[in-house]
């Protein structure tokens, strides 16, 4: 588990690190010294308006207080209000040269490593010094992440601006990164305490690895000229130079890089290549389409839906309340970590919904997962035995706990998830739909099955019976188990499995509920007048049919785990279920990423059969431009936001939010190589 920062306030009031013995900004005018060594050394305001790429990617080492980025969002922000001004004049003029500046940047993405967050209401102190800063702190305070290990993605401006803030060791973080060979840092911010206070950060094997996630040319600037500092830098591939320091300080270093690498951070059989995206089809009506046009929509990627029912969330989002909880296991494992950080950023986006006007029925409850047999109550104790998580994402709870939480009586403990809770997913899927349309409008056909794509020279095209539509540079799959119906995706490994939901009068002992409860299934806290009780499971079904026998088989498995509680037997009648298929695959993970072709990569990785790891031949990519975001199984509110932004991030050769090991687990090409690894293809 990260272990946050201790941290005092000098008789300056400047935040004092008690581990280094260094002050986390200047005792003058740390904002000044912050814009000045940082974002004019490297440059950054001429680079905004003449860049290769429509965004522009920070890198820093060394979070602190958020100063540097505070600083640089700032002025981003006043970039983006000059961009717009001289569209403003442009279309007041119908001047025609130049209309859309396609040099200039328009989205920001910063990355920042920490190996010991400050704690939030320190950071609210610290950032009270800098009150022209105050609207966006503001904002950062409010989604500052608990301190979990690894990548959060957080999200501001609607998106124009993205913060990676990554908290462990720099040199394990890098490490950990997904990346592509050409690299995706334009300028660095070599921040972090002085080189005589912080050793371990300032060392050659920091440097190279900076070297491996950077572009061409990329530039860096630290306010320390230390000659072994630059001699390393130098070493590493950057070709540096002595600048005037700030104030008092006579010189500080700034550096480009010249010899980049072709390193990228996984195997050629996992990579994953960037796409034109300049107009996208995608297919479906759930949480996963939506979330994907939402990440299309914040870079303003032009989107048509293609949805076969006659509105959205009619197929597994379409049940009046789902849990929105992670699914954790007591090893820091590919599974654990995708969903851990899934939830936390579903959480913000979700609560960014909330706070944009885009509402929908909710409760942010909690849940409560029950040990209703002893096999729970052992998996629940080697949870809280290996601490992994902090408390504020899971805890174990004692049986008095649990029921006090709950507000009635079960007799069991459990763990609680107190971030998590219910909503209503048709409401939130269209709110989340709203928001992307609100930033770029979506065409929408409902009440249209796409039986066919086809590949043509100018793009793809999608057919139905009757009509045809395109072309399209791309076509994402979200179709959950209808995934697999074209002839290219058939092989597609997914298993249905079919649940049914009821939903039970509520009574006045039940209304007493205050939080999401598990067992072997869920069961809802009242909503008008009601609970969601389920769900059924029955594999290799894709039909969507209610049954008595399922609302039957609800009802006895709640009394089963709850047959002495007021709550569970006090129930009315079930008046209405839902039934819809879950998407899944055997290892329990969703997929994204672009389509592979098993002819294609065993022609390209025939080696693997023969345990060799090199003398691969590039992939054919018949299929290019066709991408998956499937199979999420029950947990598609938890974990498809941040798999659609993972695959919008590959796509468009940006950042990408989860690490290497989880980028492979969520792959497209993962059973693929598993098998030619293991000889059976």
């Amino acid at each position: 588990m990260i272990k946050n920062a201790n941290i005092h306030f000098n008789h300056l009031g400047t935040p004092v690190a008690d581990q280094f013995d260094d002050v986390y900004f200047s005792n003058d005018d740390g904002l000044a010294e912050s814009h000045y060594v940082f974002y004019q050394q490297n440059n950054i305001s001429q680079r905004l308006q003449n860049h290769d790429r429509a965004h522009f990617v920070i890198a820093e080492t060394g979070f602190g207080t958020g100063l540097n980025f505070l600083n640089t969002w700032q002025q981003f922000a006043a970039h983006l209000d000059r961009q717009h001004d001289k569209q403003e004049v442009q279309n007041q003029h119908d001047l025609s040269v130049n209309k859309s500046d396609n040099s200039s940047v328009r989205r920001l993405h910063f990355i920042s490593f920490e190996k010991f967050p400050i704690k939030r209401d320190d950071l609210a102190h610290a950032l009270k010094a800098w009150p022209s800063l105050h609207t966006f702190s503001a904002q950062l305070i409010a989604q500052y992440p608990i301190n979990l290990a690894g990548c959060h993605r957080l999200e501001f401006a609607d998106g124009r601006v993205v913060l990676d803030l990554y908290f462990g060791d720099v040199q394990d973080s890098i490490d950990a990164m997904s990346y592509p060979c050409e690299g995706v840092v334009d300028a660095w911010y070599l921040d972090g305490f002085a080189p005589s206070k912080n050793p371990d950060m300032w060392q050659q094997s920091v440097f190279n690895k900076m070297r491996a996630i950077s572009r061409e040319h990329a530039t860096l600037a630290t306010f320390t000229a230390a000659g072994f500092v630059r001699r390393g830098l130098n070493e590493a591939g950057f070709a540096m130079a002595k600048a005037k320091g700030y104030g008092k300080k006579r010189e500080m270093l700034i550096g480009t890089l010249t010899t980049p690498t072709e390193q990228q951070s996984g195997p050629a059989y996992f990579s994953h290549h960037a796409s034109t995206l300049n107009n996208v089809a995608v297919i479906g009506g759930g949480i996963a389409s939506s979330s994907v046009m939402y990440s299309l929509a914040k870079r303003g990627i032009t989107t048509t839906l293609f949805c076969q029912d006659d509105a959205l969330a009619m197929g597994a989002s379409h049940n009046v309340q789902g849990a929105v909880y992670p699914h954790l296991q007591a090893k820091n494992s590919p599974h654990s970590e995708m969903f851990a950080h899934s939830f936390l950023y579903a959480k913000r986006l979700y609560q960014q919904l909330l706070d944009d006007g885009f509402d929908y029925p909710h409760q942010w409850c909690g849940v409560l997962q029950h040990a209703v047999k002893q096999g729970l109550a052992d998996k629940h104790q080697n949870l809280a035995d290996k601490a992994l998580w902090p408390t504020e994402l899971m805890r174990n709870v004692s049986a008095t706990e649990g029921d006090d939480i709950a507000g009635v009586n079960t007799g069991y403990s459990g763990v609680f998830f107190e971030q998590g809770g219910w909503v209503n997913p048709p409401a939130l899927v269209t709110a989340l739909f709203n928001k992307a349309y609100s930033l770029n409008p979506i065409k929408t056909h409902f009440n249209c099955h796409i039986e066919q794509l086809e590949k043509t020279e100018s793009g793809w095209v999608l057919h139905t019976k009757t009509q045809q539509f395109g072309p399209f540079s791309d076509v994402i799959i979200c179709a959950g188990e209808h995934s697999d119906q074209f002839k290219q995706t058939q092989a597609l490994p997914v298993v249905g499995v079919r649940g049914q939901v009821s939903h039970v009068e509520a009574s006045e002992q039940s209304k007493q509920l205050k939080t999401v409860l598990c067992h072997k299934g869920y069961f809802t806290p009242e909503f008008q007048e009601h609970h969601c009780m389920g769900a059924t499971f029955e594999k290799n079904s894709k039909s969507r049919e209610v049954k008595e026998q399922d609302n039957q088989t609800n009802r006895e498995q709640l009394l089963s785990f709850y047959k002495d509680s007021d709550f569970a037997t006090s129930l009315g009648e079930i008046t209405a279920a839902k039934a819809a298929v879950r998407c899944s695959f055997i290892d329990h993970l969703p997929m994204a990423g672009e389509w592979a072709e098993q002819d294609d990569y065993v022609n390209a990785f025939a080696n693997l059969r023969l345990g060799k790891r090199y003398q691969y031949q590039p992939l054919a990519k018949p299929q290019q431009g066709l991408h998956v975001l499937t199979g999420f199984g029950a947990r598609g509110l938890c974990s498809a936001p941040l798999c659609a932004e993972h695959l919008v991030a590959c796509l468009n050769n940006e950042p990408r939010p989860f690490s290497e090991r989880v980028s492979q687990a969520i792959h497209p090409a993962r059973f693929i190589i598993r098998d030619l690894i293991r000889n059976k293809i």
